[in-house]
């Protein structure tokens, strides 16, 4: 795969995206906010188990909500506490968590049927011109049993889940971080070995599925630096899973290692896998992994901030986009008095964006 590529892929489909007249409005818009930043002279803010998972100034100042390709979902749980504190009275704590509600955030569908949120979230971006990004996250014996365990009941439910959710995109513009953890605990050897050549097949159909539809990106998760050290662990496994038919890979996904080590660990994958392209999960790393070798540092770790807010101006040739995949104010699980893994956990969402500096 070439790393060559002059612009971003998603800048293209902004662009192609502005044949509609919704769409060409939206362009407009994003094009003279950043001409007005540019002529004022100043920026705008933002192991193992359990969708293990901080930060540079690259990108800093491109991700309010209008200046970036993405959707923001205007029902998420941040949106809704917002809207709550402003009914209570609590305006100072609404207005700092609108660092995270009116930010782009990925969709994770949940349960045996994918289409329904999928379908919402397509809707919503394709009237605002936008690209909605999603999680396929549902793959058998997910996590090894730990905090995130479930997925599908067997290869077969998940090919019919891939295929829903694939044919839920349809046109559409869309972004899809493929399986959280899957390609690291094969390479850790958390997943038993029975389960081994099953989990490479179902990966790659279903970046094979996934790129049927015209306009999808596809980012095969590759773990995190703190995880899996070295990248040539990585790469064979990768490439079994059929990341050179995706559009790259992806890093630090529901982790907060700092943009400079996940970008230095990436170029190095990268080489390995040709130039392929990555994306890297900023919406965590703002004050980098918790200091000291702690255990479960990956679990709701104390005195985290939100990082670089999601963007495709990376100012790295290698790096596609900058995004939060992992949901800022998700538990990673019922660890430091955390709610299950996936429950919206206001307090902890506040000081993620109180101590954000973007």
């Amino acid at each position: 795969m070439s790393g060559r590529r002059p612009r971003s892929p998603f800048a293209a489909r902004t662009v192609a995206a502005a044949r509609s007249p919704l769409a060409t409005r939206t362009v407009l818009a994003a094009l003279a906010l950043a001409l007005a930043l540019a002529l004022g002279g100043c920026a705008s803010p933002r192991g193992d188990g359990g969708a293990q998972r901080g930060g540079s100034s690259v990108g800093h100042g491109e991700a309010a909500s209008g200046a970036s390709p993405f959707w923001v979902d205007p029902d998420s749980e941040a949106a809704r506490q917002v809207a709550r504190w402003e009914r209570q009275g609590r305006a100072a704590d609404a207005r700092i968590l609108r660092r995270i509600a009116d930010r782009p955030v990925a969709v994770w569908p949940s349960g045996a049927d994918p289409v329904p949120q999928i379908e919402h979230a397509v809707r919503g971006a394709t009237a605002e011109g936008r690209t909605p990004v999603l999680v396929a996250y549902n793959i058998p014996h997910r996590d090894c049993g730990l905090y995130s365990a479930g997925g599908a009941a067997d290869a077969s439910a998940y090919r019919t889940w891939i295929h829903s959710f694939a044919t839920a995109l349809g046109r559409a513009p869309a972004v899809v971080i493929l399986e959280p953890d899957a390609i690291a605990h094969l390479a850790d050897g958390c997943t038993p070995a029975e389960h081994h050549e099953e989990r490479y097949t179902l990966l790659a159909q279903a970046v094979s599925r996934l790129k049927q539809q015209p306009r999808t990106r596809v980012y095969l998760d590759a773990g995190n630096p703190a995880w899996i050290s070295d990248p040539a662990r990585l790469a064979g496994p990768l490439q079994r899973a059929g990341v050179n038919a995706a559009d790259g890979f992806a890093l630090n996904v529901s982790n907060f290692q700092s943009n400079g080590t996940v970008r230095a660990f990436g170029a190095r994958l990268s080489a390995l896998l040709g130039g392929s392209h990555f994306t890297v999960d900023t919406s965590r790393n703002g004050q980098g992994p918790l200091p000291g070798d702690r255990a479960q540092a990956w679990c709701n770790p104390p005195g985290r901030a939100l990082g670089t807010p999601p963007t495709t101006r990376t100012g790295d040739k290698l790096v596609d986009a900058y995004l939060w995949i992992k949901r800022p104010g998700e538990s990673d699980g019922p660890c430091r008095g955390g709610p299950p893994a996936g429950t919206w956990w206001p307090d902890y969402a506040l000081g993620l964006a109180r101590r954000a500096t973007n």
